[in-house]
């Protein structure tokens, strides 16, 4: 499938599903809690995408991109959110993504959010934005997965969708891979610049000249989260270490490999998520 076919789908993202109906049950509370609500939000990455893309669109006419879920509905409201979250369960029925274990892959998603900010906070680069970038980093793939089934079926023999090497196996393919489709819906959906970079630039943060701090961020935090998918021994993963990444942040190497640097999510918050 050509590049600008894939960016016409974004009908075809799924939720989770549990997500959707925890946050319609809160919202039609006679008082709904704020906090709870933007937690809630904040696990779904295309709940969050959505509500980004209807904060940011031209209607507002921000001077200042919004680029968190706590901004979005300080500036939307729950009337607004209620109807994001509505077409979110409608887009429910495309659950089934293939060739995706969703209930992995959302877990993955919340992994590498969390180690974005956790990272981000190291380097000075926004947090918030961060965490944002890194839970919606991925969602590119569900696209091409649902675009194109056959040709990603075979390609994921060997570089299954969360492979170290799954983006260079991409875009050896078809010329482009998730992080690009991720970027471009991300650019048309109005983002903040810097989610853009960071998702267009995150497979090769440093390279031809180009100096993305906040795509860095989420090169380590992605190899990171598909590094304990993997299942790597601690050799491996000093082995494995994008040296040329932490170098250009000066991240520490034992602060990106630290064991406990996140809360991981657990198979149990993976169950209840989906």
């Amino acid at each position: 499938m050509e590049f600008k076919d894939l960016l016409v789908s974004q009908e075809a993202l799924p939720s989770i599903p549990r997500v959707v109906a925890l946050l319609l049950s809160e919202l039609n509370r006679d008082e709904p809690d704020l906090k709870k609500i933007s937690q809630l939000v904040g696990t779904d990455p295309t709940l969050t995408m959505r509500l980004l893309q209807i904060a940011n669109s031209a209607q507002y006419q921000l001077s200042k991109k919004i680029g968190s879920v706590s901004e979005a509905l300080a500036l939307l409201g729950t009337n607004q959110l209620r109807d994001i979250a509505l077409a979110a369960a409608v887009a429910g029925a495309f659950r089934n993504v293939p060739g995706v274990d969703l209930r992995q892959f959302w877990r993955y998603s919340l992994d590498v959010a969390k180690l974005s900010r956790m990272l981000a906070g190291l380097v000075r680069q926004p947090q918030s934005l961060a965490f944002t970038a890194g839970l919606i980093h991925a969602v590119g793939e569900l696209v091409m997965c649902v675009g194109m089934p056959g040709e990603l079926a075979v390609l994921a023999q060997d570089a299954p969708p969360l492979s170290l090497k799954r983006a260079k196996a991409e875009r050896k393919l078809l010329g482009y891979c998730y992080a690009d489709v991720g970027a471009a819906f991300a650019q048309s959906w109005q983002f903040p610049q810097a989610i853009v970079d960071a998702l267009g630039h995150q497979h090769a943060p440093f390279e031809n000249g180009v100096y993305e701090p906040l795509a860095g961020v989420l090169h380590l935090a992605a190899w990171r989260a598909r590094a304990n998918e993997a299942g790597m021994s601690a050799q491996d993963l000093v082995d494995n270490f994008p040296d040329d990444v932490g170098l250009a942040l000066a991240i520490d190497f034992d602060a990106a490999l630290q064991q406990d640097a996140i809360d991981w999510t657990s198979s149990h918050e993976a169950i209840v998520l989906v």
